[in-house]
């Protein structure tokens, strides 16, 4: 199978791309990346795969360009997006063109040439819960994103579903819980607060640091897609989640622990415009439809993850 990975220079393409084509001998990936500021093509394992893979820089904006690499494909899934909710609220337009404007594109070819198609996406698209409820998002719960970003990712999916009632393409959609793991960029939590912390700066906390979210492996959310591509219904949603919910500034305070540092580097700062509270998945669907489950434990993950940066920042010291 010839799959396009979009957006796969990225955090979350580049761990799929990377686990795929590991398992997946037979199987080829042309990545298309428009290559911005949070991606890097050294992501990939390219050496490893170099017969097999193919990186070509592109913008899913583009209507044409997109259309010319689809035609040739048998799976298109999306991972291209403009994710940092920060820069959403700054400048918005961006992620309209990304995260909205390019899934229409890439449905448009995936209608006219009847490709299979899987969009990812994430739970910010529910808005927020109460940090005092049990209750958790599943895929009966409506949308009411709070921020430009998970606006237009709960727009995209809208256009998705639209399209698999309207023209019957072959498409799922999946929604997962925070992502944690190797290569992601340093404006994100845990690789920001490792940064901060090996070089002694202050770590930003958003308000009382006890907002709280549903943590999962990278890799654990690659096994996911894999689970749905192979055996998931088309036209269906699925959540995503390790049943891991954790406080901000308990994670902060693990990962100065993992690295020796004292928690009087933690500064708290005034909360961001639209801040959710808490986000929570309940992932039976995909555990008793799709037979899948995480398989790394978050202290552990975290430890390794907080090593990895760790070492690749104290690199860039010498």
């Amino acid at each position: 199978m010839k799959l396009l990975v979009t957006g796969g220079a990225g955090f979350i393409g580049s761990n799929f791309i990377n686990y795929w084509l590991k398992k997946h001998q037979r199987d080829s990936i042309v990545n298309v990346d428009k290559l911005t500021y949070a991606a890097n093509p050294d992501y990939v394992d390219h050496k490893s795969f170099s017969d097999r893979y193919e990186l070509i820089k592109a913008d899913i904006a583009n209507a044409k360009q997109i259309e010319s690499i689809i035609k040739d494909v048998d799976c298109v899934v999306n991972f291209a997006a403009e994710s940092h909710v920060d820069n959403s609220i700054k400048s918005p337009e961006p992620f309209i063109r990304s995260n909205y404007v390019g899934v229409y594109n890439i449905l448009e070819a995936v209608r006219k040439y009847d490709i299979r198609f899987h969009q990812i996406s994430t739970d910010e698209v529910f808005g927020s819960l109460p940090l005092d409820s049990s209750q958790k998002f599943d895929e009966h719960s409506p949308y009411a994103p709070r921020n430009p970003y998970s606006a237009t990712k709960a727009a995209a999916d809208m256009l998705v579903r639209s399209y698999i009632n309207t023209y019957g393409i072959k498409a799922t959609i999946s929604n997962c819980s925070n992502n944690y793991g190797p290569n992601q960029h340093r404006e994100k939590l845990i690789p920001k607060t490792v940064y901060n912390a090996i070089h002694n700066f202050r770590i930003p906390i958003y308000g009382s640091g006890r907002q709280i979210r549903d943590w999962i492996h990278v890799l654990d959310h690659c096994s996911a897609i894999e689970a749905i591509l192979e055996r998931g219904r088309i036209g269906e949603t699925y959540l995503v989640s390790a049943r891991n919910e954790q406080h901000n500034i308990d994670v902060v305070k693990k990962i100065l622990g993992i690295l020796g540092k004292d928690e009087s580097l933690i500064e708290y700062v005034s909360d961001r415009p639209g801040h959710d509270v808490r986000y929570a998945i309940d992932p039976k669907k995909i555990e008793n439809e799709l037979d899948w489950k995480p398989s790394i434990p978050f202290d552990e993950g975290l430890r390794d993850t907080v090593n990895h940066y760790a070492s690749l920042f104290s690199n860039e010291l010498r």
